[in-house]
């Protein structure tokens, strides 16, 4: 096991999405965007934060707190197909040269840094606009996935009624 993948370095990893998230998700509420974590797409993938706007568009944040795992995430493209706007969220600490190359896309992939108390919006995201009937299927399978983490949170019990997933 190499050095960055013990334990602690994976914990400390996780710790630091998370407050990325938090921050993004509050940057994102104050804009009248709600955000649901870990969604689960169609194509098998799994956006770390995917929500929807006031006017129903769906915005995708990948979130990356290393240099490695941001220059190793071959993935990330797919998520273009299930979002009208796509971000990148970083900690302040990370390096956002690479994003500025154009592997990444800066022309259509916005950036956000966050801590585990506010964001910033430091590239705005290209609006892409999603055809208008897989947005439908998108924003429902937004909202289902809320209401069943909603549900099931209050009553776990009442999750194997359901499916699993998106």
């Amino acid at each position: 096991m190499a050095e960055s993948d013990s334990p602690i370095s994976i914990a400390a990893a996780e710790r630091r999405a998370l407050a990325v998230a938090r921050g993004i998700c509050r940057l994102f509420a104050r804009n009248d965007i709600w955000c649901l974590g870990e969604m689960p797409l169609r194509s098998g993938r799994r956006a770390d934060l995917m929500g929807i706007d006031a006017k129903g568009r769906i915005v995708i944040v990948e979130i990356k707190v290393s240099r490695a795992d941001l220059l190793g995430d071959g993935k990330w493209p797919d998520y273009l197909d299930y979002c009208d706007r796509f971000y990148w969220g970083l900690p302040p600490e990370l390096d956002r040269g690479p994003l500025d190359t154009a592997a990444f896309l800066p022309q259509t992939c916005g950036v956000i840094v966050a801590d585990g108390y506010d964001a910033e919006i430091v590239r705005p995201a290209a609006s892409l606009p999603l055809a208008a009937t897989r947005r439908k299927v998108e924003v429902e399978r937004l909202a289902r996935a809320s209401l069943r983490r909603l549900v099931t949170g209050s009553d776990p019990e009442a999750g194997q009624w359901g499916l699993e997933g998106g």
